[in-house]
């Protein structure tokens, strides 16, 4: 049977031969047996339900063992035999084009040069799912398969609603994941309604298949670590920037760390995830003991290398081995996955990464213990580097969140704040996110490297066209990102499929899409598909991540992402999703993406300055009416640009009438 015709039989009449369990791939950790014995039945009765009764006296003692083996049903005997990637649009079976570049975009999320654990589906940050079993992934492409322009696919947590008539306006699939009753919302309510088959955690990108691999955060990694620099008034070159987490995000930090020109130390627990990273060149070195690592850095320090180094272990170690030798670090971070702490987002101290994943799934009330122990000694061996000096920052991981929750020295003297500011709010919200700029990405739907390259040189030509007359305000993004574009190549950042990532503002994404679509219509390029993190200007409300620089008290709503995802929808793009949860946790955030497919039509030029206009402005304005400086300057300037756009704009109260 050809790929084609696997895609389009959806889940098969007769029951695939059983896999063994492939223990060379990297595999989720077994998750909490949080399901009382009626509620594992309903969990089967759930997973059944996908197939003919004839199969069910076959398929519930196998599905009842992955329940108890790994916490889940994932359904592995339908994984599919075909290898797992991101093909070019011809290769898809299907009725339409739109349809064929989600099907790309999907397979991309789960290729396992991709994907943090490809065989449980989950693409990044431990939990980021792109569908919680196997044959909601069969049944969802042949959906896609046979869908045309007048349909759309409803995607409920994972599963394949259905297709349901609309128009060709219309997205051609609308995603949802975790959108729980906000008081079902709390870490356990994941485990429970997840292993019941009914919710999944669709992470950011993973669960509305915009991940492009770890390319993704380097540049957002490479502008934070630039600015942190410039925070701090010293060149990169010789600095010492330490963190940790080499997963499907955190494995970007090494690679930025050696395009900003820094020394880079990034501790990583798991073997398998510091393997991917030294393979794929993403990491320079790996050292093993904690001695060798210093005696390195020195070196690295003295000649003022860029170099990049994995340390396979704890990050508690290099804190508190270099709070011991002395090693300046200049600015530190963390991006292990701390929204989800109890389920193999932190490893604790004391325990190897094997004995740490017995011990969460047999011990968990210990496990919890020793998480927090060690969030205990991480912070206080940050509090010792801080005050010598170190600009430490929370890298939107719920670091501090979490490390305040176990009880540590965490707080500010108010007892309510964090000592330590978040990124956003230091960095990415008052520089990049005020003003509209942004991780906008497109992948080559064709698959081909020249059309990459081309794309890069569009790109780079409009960026430097709108430089040339930007406002002194918007310069230093405008210029960090036209470097980033030139160096894109060269710093071999492909995983996966072909894409790119830059920061633009809505300007910028517009007129660069403009050009590919009008490539696409010379024949010069084929399809595109845009789209951005969620991680951005509009798409996502996170009161301790990317909305944590909102300080009219608003910064606990969720109005922004919701508009955000209703406007693009009706704005024209191809498929739309809204989650709850993301980088900092589940119940923490709202965060909305979209997707959108560049035929060289003018229809879709048409689509591309409406949703693309809105889905940045959107966020401007709330940001302008907190009162963001940036940001009114920003809606002040689109204001100018579009006619039809008119914004409610703040009046400040002068602090002395308070003093009266």
């Amino acid at each position: 049977m050809t790929f084609q015709d696997q895609l389009l039989q959806g889940i098969p009449e007769t029951l695939p031969h059983l896999k063994p369990y492939d223990a060379s791939a990297n595999h989720a950790p077994k998750r909490k047996d949080i399901l009382s014995a009626t509620e594992k039945e309903l969990a089967l009765r759930n997973a059944l339900r996908y197939f003919e009764p004839k199969h069910h006296a076959t398929l519930l003692p196998e599905f009842k063992k992955e329940l108890d083996v790994y916490g889940r049903i994932y359904m592995y005997r339908f994984r599919p035999d075909y290898e797992m990637y991101a093909r070019p649009i011809e290769a898809y079976p299907a009725q339409s084009k739109q349809a064929a570049a989600i099907m790309l975009m999907i397979q991309n999320n789960l290729d396992p040069a991709v994907a943090q654990h490809p065989h449980e589906l989950i693409t990044y940050g431990g939990n980021g799912g792109v569908f919680s079993n196997w044959a909601q992934y069969l049944l969802t492409m042949q959906y896609l398969s046979e869908m045309n322009d007048n349909q759309t696919l409803v995607m409920y947590s994972g599963h394949p609603m259905g297709l349901f008539p609309s128009h060709k306006d219309a997205p051609r699939v609308v995603v949802t994941n975790g959108m729980m009753i906000p008081n079902y919302s709390q870490p356990d309510d994941w485990e429970k309604f997840n292993a019941l088959g009914v919710t999944q955690y669709g992470q950011m990108t993973a669960g509305s298949y915009m991940y492009i691999g770890p390319q993704g955060i380097v540049h957002g990694t490479t502008i934070t670590v630039l600015n942190a620099f410039r925070k701090i008034k010293k060149a990169p070159k010789g600095g010492l920037f330490v963190t940790s987490g080499l997963g499907g995000m955190s494995g970007a930090q090494p690679k930025a760390g050696n395009i900003s020109g820094c020394i880079t130390v990034c501790a990583e627990v798991n073997p398998k995830a510091v393997h991917t990273r030294h393979s794929q060149g993403w990491v320079d070195e790996v050292i093993t003991d904690t001695n060798a690592l210093v005696e390195r850095v020195q070196k690295a320090q003295a000649s003022k290398e860029v170099v990049s180094i994995a340390y396979q272990g704890n990050i508690v170690e290099v804190w508190e081995a270099f709070d011991k030798h002395n090693i300046h670090i200049d600015i530190g971070s963390d991006q292990t996955s701390l929204h989800n702490p109890w389920a193999g987002g932190y490893y604790p101290m004391g325990m190897t990464f094997e004995e740490a994943n017995i011990c969460m799934a047999e011990e968990p009330v210990r496990f919890r213990e020793s998480i927090k122990s060690s969030l205990i000694r991480h912070a206080a061996a940050i509090n010792k580097h801080t005050e010598k000096g170190t600009y430490f920052f929370d890298y939107g991981n719920a670091f501090l969140l979490e490390s305040s929750r176990a009880g540590a020295d965490i707080l500010a003297e108010n007892g309510i704040d964090f000592k330590y500011p978040s990124y956003v709010q230091d960095i990415m919200g008052p520089m990049c996110f005020d003003y509209g700029f942004g991780p906008f990405r497109w992948v080559c739907a064709s698959g081909k490297e020249e059309d990459l390259a081309k794309t890069d040189e569009i790109a780079c030509n409009v960026l430097e066209e709108l430089a040339q007359g930007a406002p002194p305000e918007i310069q230093q993004q405008m210029q960090d990102n036209i470097q980033w574009i030139k160096g894109a190549q060269e710093n071999k950042l492909v995983v996966g499929s072909q894409a790119r990532i830059l920061y633009a503002d809505a300007e910028g994404r517009m007129k660069i899409a403009q050009a590919f679509n009008d490539a696409i219509a010379q024949g010069e390029i084929g399809y595109i598909i845009l789209g951005r993190d969620h991680h951005d200007v509009s798409g996502t409300d996170s009161p301790y991540r990317e909305t944590s620089n909102i300080y009219d008290g608003s910064r606990f709503t969720a109005d922004m992402a919701i508009h955000n995802v209703i406007g693009d929808s009706f704005r024209g793009a191809t498929w739309v999703s809204i989650h709850n949860g993301g980088g900092v946790g589940w119940g923490e955030v709202i965060n909305g993406g979209f997707g959108m497919v560049l035929d060289g039509s003018k229809d879709a030029e048409r689509r591309l300055q409406s949703m693309l206009f809105w889905d940045v402005n959107n966020g401007i304005a709330r940001r302008s009416w907190a009162r963001n400086e940036g940001a009114v300057f920003a809606i002040k300037r689109a204001m100018e640009s579009q006619p039809d756009l008119k914004v409610t704009l703040p009046n400040n109260v002068e602090d002395s009438l308070f003093r009266q």
